[in-house]
């Protein structure tokens, strides 16, 4: 019975269906099924397919928008119950767009993949020198920073970050990747970050950098 209201919740995640997944969840919570099991088995499960179609090519990023907003409904709705029970994040990760670069579409979408994936994403923006940065990363100590550029203007500011990360001895407890049109894997190992490709390849990065994969 329970696997079947999941699987319900899931597909519904997978089309987009914000109305049915409330109502679902609603349902399950009203079951008293434990919030962590509706969370992982059912709306993560549904997103992590999501990510599969998104990286086979099967759907596409405007698809994807639309699951995660289902997603987020559904987590809106069970989020004050996993407080209490004390269901942890995956892990925490800061998210921007460096310092000159107005770009936030690709890297918004990555952070609805990351949280749909079990991750805490906190956003802080675009066009965010490094000094504001470190600030950020000091405030929130994230495992890992996570860096957007569009421009091959603004990719070498990536670099700034990370030397100014080195210097403040906070890469010791925290990983960095970089994303981006003009980024590439070589680019990510000469600065000291770790490269992803797309939004489903950040999800499979960040686990392996967690040591979840």
């Amino acid at each position: 019975m329970k696997e079947k209201l999941f699987e319900q919740i899931a597909e519904a995640v997978i089309d987009g269906a914000t109305s049915q997944v409330v109502s679902l969840v609603n349902e399950a919570v009203s079951k008293e099924i434990p919030v962590g099991e509706i969370l992982n088995d059912a709306l993560i499960a549904g997103m992590n397919e999501v990510g599969a179609l998104f990286k086979d090519g099967e759907m596409f990023v405007p698809e994807v928008l639309v699951s995660a907003k289902a997603l987020q409904a559904g987590i809106d709705i069970i989020r004050p119950a996993l407080v209490e029970a004390g269901v942890k994040a995956a892990g925490r990760i800061v998210t921007v767009t460096v310092e000159g670069d107005l770009h936030d579409i690709g890297i918004k979408l990555v952070g609805m993949m990351l949280e749909g994936a079990g991750f805490e994403v906190i956003n802080i923006g675009v066009d965010k020198p490094a000094k504001e940065i470190i600030e950020k990363v000091k405030e929130l100590k994230p495992n890992i920073l996570g860096m957007s550029a569009m421009l091959t203007t603004t990719m070498a500011n990536m670099k700034d970050v990370v030397e100014m990360l080195k210097e403040e001895g906070l890469l010791e407890d925290m990983k960095v990747m970089i994303g981006g049109a003009p980024t590439s894997p070589m680019y990510a190992e000469k600065i000291g970050g770790h490269y992803s490709a797309d939004a489903s390849e950040a999800v499979i990065i960040a686990k392996q950098l967690l040591g979840m994969a």
